[in-house]
């Protein structure tokens, strides 16, 4: 597995406040901020549709041109209008070829419990670490033949090579799979029908 890349080519930023970001925005542009650790932030205006569609991809590596300059950057924040759900800002953290961090990533399930059952996501999100050039999207979690009343625990987990869970507790549950009650309920209701014959 190798993490998303993605180039985006900006421009350094010297204004600050709502009057500049609306005449950004205006501009079809979105302000940015660049974290280096201990090191001042860059300040960065980004394209808004190449900007809107790196997105898109959970834990891609960015890599930013400005300036004459090149840097490698993960998305730390991403804030968006509340009704009209446009980027208004995005945070970057900046990291190094070969580091490791640490990411949220969401939880999916795939395949087919066994008869009625129905597998639940317990835990949306994970904190995983992993190197730059390695980051998940997502963790899958095949359920495939698994009876009601079990359970795939952070311990239980089958993660990709490379990749550390985070957890606290290993016995907590990720994923958990329960009888449909719905289909558990209808031959009980079904049953009356039948002694009226």
């Amino acid at each position: 597995m190798a993490t998303t890349t993605i180039t985006l080519e900006g421009n350094l930023r010297t204004e600050f406040g709502k009057g500049p970001a609306r005449r950004m925005r205006v501009a079809k542009l979105i302000p940015a901020t660049v974290y280096a650790g201990g090191d001042q932030p860059v300040y960065l205006t980004l394209p808004m549709k190449e900007t809107t569609l790196a997105l898109r991809h959970n834990n891609a590596l960015i890599t930013l041109k400005y300036d004459g300059k090149s840097t490698m950057a993960v998305v730390k924040d991403v804030q968006r209008n509340p009704v009209k759900r446009i980027v208004e800002h995005v945070d970057f953290y900046e990291v190094k070829a070969g580091e490791k961090i640490e990411v949220e990533v969401p939880v999916f399930v795939e395949g087919e419990p066994k008869g009625a059952a129905t597998a639940f996501v317990d835990v949306q999100m994970l904190k995983v670490r992993a190197d730059v050039a390695n980051l998940p999207e997502r963790i899958t979690i095949d359920v495939t033949g698994l009876s009601a009343g079990e359970h795939i625990t952070a311990a239980g987990l089958e993660l990709p090579e490379g990749i550390e869970l985070d957890v606290t507790d290993p016995d907590e549950s990720i994923v958990s799979v329960k009888e449909d009650e719905e289909a558990a309920e209808a031959p009980a209701e079904e049953a009356p029908a039948a002694d009226a014959e």
